[in-house]
């Protein structure tokens, strides 16, 4: 027989990362721009960070279900941290090196085609993300136990 249960680690996956894109798109709403709905669910970078909220929800799902000292929430936090860093540091300053590329492409008024930029994020997009997280993990799991 097959279990049809949903994971409740899926949901909270789910329910982050499509939370932390309804909310960047209500910021640029807010901030009176006129963002297209379909930009803010697969863009990359922005308040908070769609990234850190789904491994942060993930990894609180797991530390409440299987225990903070189990090897698996040692593995997702691990595996968070990575992401976070990674999201701060490489992808942000590979974004902001992007642009600085972008610029110069303009300015030379050259023929090179300019690079699709990703940006990464700022420490409190992060932070955010985390909390955001940790909130969306916290609910799915009192809501699934």
């Amino acid at each position: 027989m097959v279990n049809c249960e949903l994971s409740p680690y899926l949901i909270a996956v789910a329910v982050a990362w499509l939370g932390a894109h309804i909310i960047k798109y209500a910021i640029g709403s807010f901030n009176k721009e006129k963002p297209k709905l379909r930009f803010y669910i697969f863009m990359s970078g922005g308040m908070p960070s769609s990234h850190t909220a789904t491994v942060s929800a993930m990894a609180t799902v797991i530390g409440m279900r299987d225990g903070v000292g189990s090897g698996l929430f040692g593995l997702a936090v691990l595996f968070a941290l990575i992401v976070m860093y990674d999201a701060m540091k490489v992808r942000r300053s590979s974004g902001e090196q992007g642009e600085a590329i972008k610029s110069l492409i303009k300015t030379s008024s050259s023929d090179i085609k300019e690079p699709r930029v990703s940006k990464g994020h700022t420490p409190v997009e992060v932070f955010f993300g985390l909390v955001f997280g940790i909130i969306i993990g916290t609910v799915v799991f009192l809501s699934t136990i």
